[in-house]
C-alpha cells in the first residue's frame, strides 16, 4: 500500500468513515417478521416486495429512544402557557363546525378534544418524523433472539441501560408492536396509501391525534364525510378523539374523576391526564 493511501485510510478511520473492526455476522433483521406476517394472512408478494425496498430499514437509532424514554421528564407545564392557550382557542374557532359535530355526536367537550390535540402534536404542527413502518417493524422484529442480540451489541454502552432492562422492555413491546404493525399494514391497504411514506412518533403513533394503528379500525371516524379516514385531516382527527373517549366511557355530565379515568385510556400517565384537564379548564375560562 502506498504512503498516500495509508495516510488517507488513517484519516477515514479517525473520522469514523471506515472501521478497523471485523465485520459482524450479516443478519436479515426482517426475515422471521415477514414469515409471521405472511402466515397471518398478508399477501406474500406484497410483503416480500415491501421489505425489499431500500427505504425499509432496521431503525437502531430510533428504537433506542424506547429504551431510555422517561415519562417523568416530559414538560407538560408548557401547554398551559398563555400563548399555547391562545393558539388552542384559535384552533377551536377555525374548526368550530367539526367540534360542534363531534360534541353533538359523541358528547365530548371541545375543550378536552383540543387539549389532547395540543399536547399530542401542538395542534397538528409536530406530527413526528420517524417512519411508522420502520419503527413498528424494528420493534416487532425483536421477537427473534438473533435480532435481540444484534441490537444489544449496538446499545449496550447506552447510559442507564442494562441487559435486564433491555430484555424486559423487549418482552413488553415486541408482541405489542407486531399487532400494531399488522394493523398499520391493513389500514394502509384499506385506505390505499404507501406504508413507507407516513411518519409519526417514536412509538408508531400517527396523525394529528397520534392514534396507534390498532385503534384506527374500531375507533377512528370520518369527520368530514369524504368516505375516508385520514388522521392527518383536522375534522377526522377531532371526530376520532371524540369517538375514542366515548368508547372508553365518556358521557354528558361526566364528573372530573370519571373524566380523568377516561382520558387515562388515551395515555397511561397521570401527569398527562392532569395536563389535559388543566388545559381544558383554561380553555373554558
Amino acid at each position: 500500500m502506498c504512503k498516500a493511501l495509508r495516510r488517507l485510510l488513517g484519516w477515514l478511520v479517525i473520522f469514523g468513515l471506515v472501521s478497523t473492526a471485523p465485520a459482524a455476522e450479516s443478519i436479515d433483521y426482517f426475515d422471521s417478521l415477514q414469515q409471521r406476517l405472511i402466515a397471518d394472512g398478508l399477501e406474500e408478494t406484497m410483503i416480500r416486495s415491501l421489505y425489499a425496498r431500500p427505504e425499509v430499514v432496521f431503525e437502531t437509532r430510533s428504537i433506542s429512544v424506547y429504551f431510555v424514554h422517561h415519562e417523568s421528564k416530559v414538560d407538560y407545564d408548557q401547554y398551559s402557557d398563555p400563548r399555547q392557550i391562545r393558539r388552542a382557542r384559535q384552533y377551536m374557532h377555525n374548526h368550530r363546525d367539526a367540534f360542534a359535530e363531534a360534541e353533538s355526536e359523541y358528547g365530548v367537550h371541545k375543550e378536552v378534544i383540543t387539549a389532547i390535540i395540543l399536547i399530542e402534536t401542538q395542534l397538528g404542527k409536530l406530527l413526528g418524523s420517524r417512519s411508522i413502518l420502520n419503527t413498528l417493524s424494528t420493534m416487532a422484529a425483536l421477537s427473534d433472539p438473533k435480532v435481540q442480540d444484534a441490537l444489544w451489541e449496538q446499545l449496550k454502552n447506552t447510559p442507564e441501560l442494562t441487559r435486564e432492562v433491555f430484555d424486559e422492555k423487549i418482552e413488553q413491546k415486541s408482541a405489542w408492536a407486531y399487532r400494531e404493525l399488522r394493523a398499520y399494514l391493513r389500514h394502509a391497504r384499506a385506505e390505499g396509501f404507501d406504508p413507507t411514506q407516513v411518519s409519526g412518533s417514536f412509538a408508531g403513533a400517527m396523525g394529528i391525534a397520534q392514534f396507534m394503528p390498532s385503534n384506527i379500525g374500531p375507533l377512528a371516524r370520518d369527520g368530514n364525510d369524504d368516505g375516508r379516514i385520514n388522521l392527518f385531516d383536522d375534522a377526522d382527527a377531532i371526530a376520532s378523539v371524540a369517538s375514542y373517549l366515548k368508547q372508553h366511557g365518556w358521557r354528558p355530565g361526566i364528573d372530573r374523576q370519571q373524566a380523568a379515568k377516561v382520558i387515562y385510556h388515551y395515555n397511561h400517565s397521570e401527569r398527562y391526564v392532569q395536563a389535559v384537564l388543566k388545559v381544558s379548564d383554561l380553555l373554558k375560562s
